[in-house]
C-alpha cells in the first residue's frame, strides 16, 4: 500500500470494513489519476492473484469505468457476459475469478476521486445491502477527502508569524480561527501522519511560553479553541461532533483548571499560559 499517497489509507480502510459488514469475498479499489480519466486499481482484500493490482481503467472502460463515467454506482451479475459494460478487463477479472461484481464511484465536489469495488465469485445479484453498505463506504472516504483538503487550505492558511509581524487584530483572528478549525479537523484524520502534522501545525501557532497548574485534556483544549474563536457551544458541538451537553461538560473542566469563572477568562488564562494563540 502506498500510504504517503493522500486517500490510499482511506481507500484501503473503507475496503476493509465493506468487506466485514458485507461478507463479501473481494473488495478493491483505488483513486483517479489527478488530471487523467483513468483510476487505477491499488488497494485489494480478499484477493487471491496480483491481476487486478496497478490495473489502470479508462473512464467509460468496463464496470469502474462506467461508474466513473457516470458519476453513480454500476453492478453486473455476471461480469465476463454482460452486455452493460466493454470488456477490454476480462482476463483479469476472469484470473482473479470474479462473477457478479459492483463499483461505487467515490464523489468529492461533483468530481469523481475514486471506486470502490465488491465481488462474488459466483453468478449471483449482489443485493440491496451490499449497494448500500459500498455507498456509505464511499461516502466515508469522500468525507476523509473532505478532511484532508480542509487540512491543506488551513496548513496554507495559519502564517502567525506574518500575524506577529504585522500586529493586526484581523490577522491574529484569522489565526485563532484556523488553531480552533485544525483541532476540529484533526480527530477526523485517519493518517497517523496528517494527524500528527496538524497537531504540530497547531502547536506553532502557540506561543508555548508556559502551563496551567493543571494540563487541559485534548477535548477541553479543543473546546477551548473554539470558544476562543468566538463559537457558541452549539456550533462547537456541530463542529466537534459532539453533544452540547458534553460541550458544556468540557469548557467546566477547563474552566476549573483554569481558575477561571467565566469562558472570556478561561480563554485569557489559557492564552497567557501559551496554549491558545
Amino acid at each position: 500500500m502506498t500510504a504517503d499517497v493522500p486517500g490510499v489509507m482511506e481507500i484501503s480502510g473503507a475496503l476493509t470494513r465493506l468487506r466485514r459488514t458485507t461478507g463479501l469475498p473481494v473488495a478493491f479499489g483505488g483513486l483517479v489519476d489527478p488530471g487523467r480519466r483513468q483510476m487505477r486499481i491499488s488497494e485489494l482484500s480478499g484477493n487471491v492473484t496480483a491481476a487486478l493490482r496497478a490495473l489502470a481503467v479508462a473512464s467509460g472502460s468496463g464496470l469502474g469505468g462506467r461508474a466513473v463515467a457516470l458519476a453513480r454506482p454500476c453492478a453486473v451479475t455476471d461480469y465476463s457476459s454482460s452486455r452493460r459494460i466493454s470488456h477490454e478487463y476480462d482476463a483479469a477479472v476472469a484470473e482473479e475469478g470474479l462473477r457478479s461484481v459492483l463499483a461505487v464511484p467515490v464523489v468529492v465536489r461533483r468530481r469523481v476521486r475514486g471506486v470502490l469495488y465488491g465481488a462474488l465469485r459466483t453468478a449471483q445479484p449482489l443485493g440491496d445491502r451490499a449497494l448500500g453498505e459500498a455507498v456509505a463506504a464511499a461516502r466515508d472516504v469522500e468525507q476523509a477527502l473532505v478532511a484532508r483538503e480542509e487540512a491543506g487550505a488551513l496548513l496554507a492558511a495559519a502564517r502567525p508569524d506574518a500575524a506577529a509581524r504585522s500586529g493586526s487584530a484581523a490577522a491574529w483572528e484569522q489565526v485563532r480561527e484556523a488553531h480552533a478549525a485544525l483541532r476540529a479537523l484533526a480527530p477526523r484524520i485517519a493518517d497517523p501522519y496528517l494527524r500528527s502534522e496538524l497537531l504540530a501545525a497547531c502547536g506553532l501557532l502557540t506561543p508555548g511560553t508556559g502551563a496551567p497548574a493543571q494540563a487541559l485534556a485534548p477535548r477541553e483544549l479543543d473546546v477551548l479553541s473554539c470558544v476562543a474563536a468566538g463559537a457558541t457551544n452549539a456550533a462547537i458541538a456541530e463542529r466537534l461532533r459532539l453533544r452540547p451537553e458534553t460541550v458544556k461538560s468540557y469548557l467546566r473542566s477547563a474552566m476549573r483548571k483554569l481558575g477561571a469563572h467565566t469562558r472570556g477568562e478561561a480563554v485569557a488564562e489559557a492564552r497567557r499560559a501559551g496554549l491558545l494563540p
